[in-house]
């Protein structure tokens, strides 16, 4: 794989529903870097083999994965709680890990032309994808407040599920992110935390960009 020099490379790793993807795609679009939802990919995994149990396998998902079109990512269905839990069993294969890896990388090393760089957003991408990032987040922010922020998202797309069904997913799925075999969930020393629960949307993007601005001397 050829990588393209001198872009911005960003990597944030962070919990479910912590506001990492809503500041990548802020980050992304002021930027102007190619952004992929990692955690999508997997969830779009997931919903392939529900939906495919007899035909899945290593050499299916590979074929699909390599014909992806990244608006298959912006299915509704992939929000689910089903899918979800299917993603967290997926991400656990190796193999699986090993076919999305390549894709991640060609992501983050080789985004299109018309972009300045890129920014990947899920589990392992400080630790793992994306080690050798310009610039390195851990999002965070607490159970309780991530719950209502994923289930005030449920309820605006009508997906019919309670407060305590979002909360026990997220907590199943922090057990299940920090304790897999490959690329569990972690902070990295290298990494800057930064804490969502108290923060707007506009401020915790304004610290970012201020920590970003500094090192590009803009």
């Amino acid at each position: 794989m050829k990588k393209r020099k001198n872009i911005i490379t960003v990597a944030i790793d962070s919990p479910a529903a912590a506001g990492a993807g809503t500041q990548a795609e802020l980050i992304a679009k002021h930027y102007n870097l190619f952004y992929l939802d990692t955690g999508k990919i997997y969830r779009y995994i997931g919903l392939l083999r529900i939906k495919n149990v007899k035909n899945f396998s290593h050499n299916f998902v590979k074929y699909k994965i390599k014909n992806i079109k990244l608006n298959q990512l912006k299915n509704k269905n992939l929000l689910s709680n089903k899918v979800a839990e299917s993603a967290a069993k997926i991400a656990r294969n190796k193999n699986i890990r090993e076919i999305v890896h390549k894709f991640q990388q060609k992501c983050a090393y080789s985004p299109p032309k018309q972009y300045r760089g890129s920014i990947l957003d899920g589990r392992d991408i400080i630790t793992v994808q994306v080690k050798d990032a310009m610039f390195k987040f851990f999002i965070t922010a607490n159970l309780k407040t991530r719950a209502k922020r994923r289930f005030k998202e449920y309820k605006n797309l009508k997906i019919d599920i309670t407060y305590k069904e979002v909360l026990k997913s997220l907590r199943n799925r922090d057990k299940s992110d920090q304790n897999r075999k490959y690329g569990p969930l972690k902070k990295t020393k290298d990494s800057i935390l930064i804490n969502t629960t108290k923060l707007s949307k506009k401020a915790c993007f304004m610290k970012i960009k201020s920590i970003m601005d500094k090192k590009l001397n803009i």
